[in-house]
C-alpha cells in the first residue's frame, strides 16, 4: 500500500529578503521558519531544504541498513546516521556525506561494509538523490 506524506511551504517576498515557513502537515509535528540566509549562510534558528533532505536521508538510510542486516539474520542493536548535505549557491546540492556508527553483534567487517554500501545505493531517499554526484559513506562498527 502506498503512502503519501505532505509538507507545505508559505513564502513571502523575493529570494534574498523574503521569508517563509515549512509545515510538516502529515505528522503535524511543527512549522519551521526558512529564509535564504538560513540556506546559504547561518541557520539562525531556521531550517533549510538541505537540512530537511539531511533528515530524510539519515532516517531512510538507517531504516534500510537495519532492514538489510536483519534480512541476513543479524540483530541490529543500534544505528546512528548523520547526513551532511552541502549546498553551494549557484550550483545546488554538491555533496552528501553519510556517517554511520552501528552496533551489530556477530557481523563480519565484510558483511557490514556490504550492507552499508547496499543501503547507500538502495534506500529510497538515496535513489531520489541520485543526481548528487558526490555521496560518500563513512560506516563503522562500534
Amino acid at each position: 500500500m502506498a503512502t503519501v506524506r505532505t509538507a507545505k511551504t508559505h513564502w513571502e517576498g523575493n529570494l534574498l529578503e523574503g521569508q517563509g515557513t515549512v509545515a510538516l502537515d502529515s505528522s503535524k509535528i511543527g512549522t519551521y521558519d526558512v529564509t535564504w540566509a538560513s540556506r546559504a549562510e547561518q541557520p539562525g534558528g531556521r531550517t533549510s531544504p538541505e537540512e530537511l533532505i539531511a533528515a530524510a536521508h539519515s532516517a531512510c538510510y538507517s531504516m534500510a541498513f537495519s532492514h538489510g542486516l536483519a534480512g541476513k539474520g543479524y540483530t541490529v542493536e543500534k544505528v546512528d546516521t548523520q547526513a551532511d548535505v552541502t549546498f553551494q549557491p549557484g550550483e545546488g546540492i554538491t555533496a552528501i556525506k553519510l556517517t554511520v556508527r552501528a552496533t551489530v553483534p556477530g557481523v563480519s567487517e565484510e558483511e557490514f561494509r556490504a550492507a552499508a554500501e547496499d543501503a547507500k545505493a538502495n534506500c529510497p531517499v538515496s535513489q531520489a538523490l541520485a543526481a548528487v554526484k558526490n555521496i560518500t559513506l563513512d560506516a563503522r562498527l562500534v
